[in-house]
């Protein structure tokens, strides 16, 4: 019961973290005068990987707040056992708990990725860096990332939890009894 209340904070703490990361991403622009006549603004859809970053927390969120009403709705008013569709339900679960951690880490690494090159830039395929004059936006951007890491960590830890949970009732023996 305990490794249950454990999982449902941890799952509100990634759905907080995964909507701070796309809204940092989505809301962050900044213009700047590049001319004396010409004006440039930043914003998340100059990087496809940013716009996809976007898309795949607020899945994932929502992902996170449908697993916390199922698992509140359907503990709230019988105990499941590892019988008939609670099996299913398990299992289909942990699959897609391993899923979302994947898409999160992979939508934050191709983000991070493509912000190297807004700070580096890259000269032989002729890109200019953009963070010299953008500096605010990539400072958010780069707040922004760090938040879906920590998301994405969060939810591995949620995984393992959902990994235990589900294993720990094929075992002949009881082991790593959590109490």
């Amino acid at each position: 019961m305990e490794a249950m209340r454990i999982e449902a904070f941890l799952r509100v703490c990634v759905t907080l973290l995964l909507i701070t990361t796309a809204c940092l991403v989505r809301f962050d622009s900044q213009t700047t005068l590049i001319f004396t006549s010409y004006s440039r603004t930043a914003t998340f859809r100059d990087l496809n990987a940013l716009f996809v970053l976007v898309f795949i927390d607020i899945s994932a969120a929502g992902y996170n707040l449908i697993q916390l009403v199922i698992r509140g709705l359907l503990y709230s008013h019988w105990k499941p056992d590892m019988k008939g569709p609670y099996k299913h339900l398990a299992w289909f679960s942990f699959l897609l708990d391993q899923a979302v951690v994947y898409m999160i880490f992979a939508a934050n690494s191709a983000s991070l990725m493509v912000s190297v090159y807004g700070v580096t830039g890259e000269h032989h395929l002729f890109w200019m860096k953009l963070c010299n004059k953008f500096n605010r936006f990539c400072t958010q951007i780069g707040g922004a990332l760090l938040c879906g890491y920590v998301a994405s960590l969060l939810m591995a830890v949620v995984s393992f939890l959902s990994a235990y949970s589900l294993f720990r009732h094929y075992s002949p023996k009881t082991f790593l009894v959590l109490k």
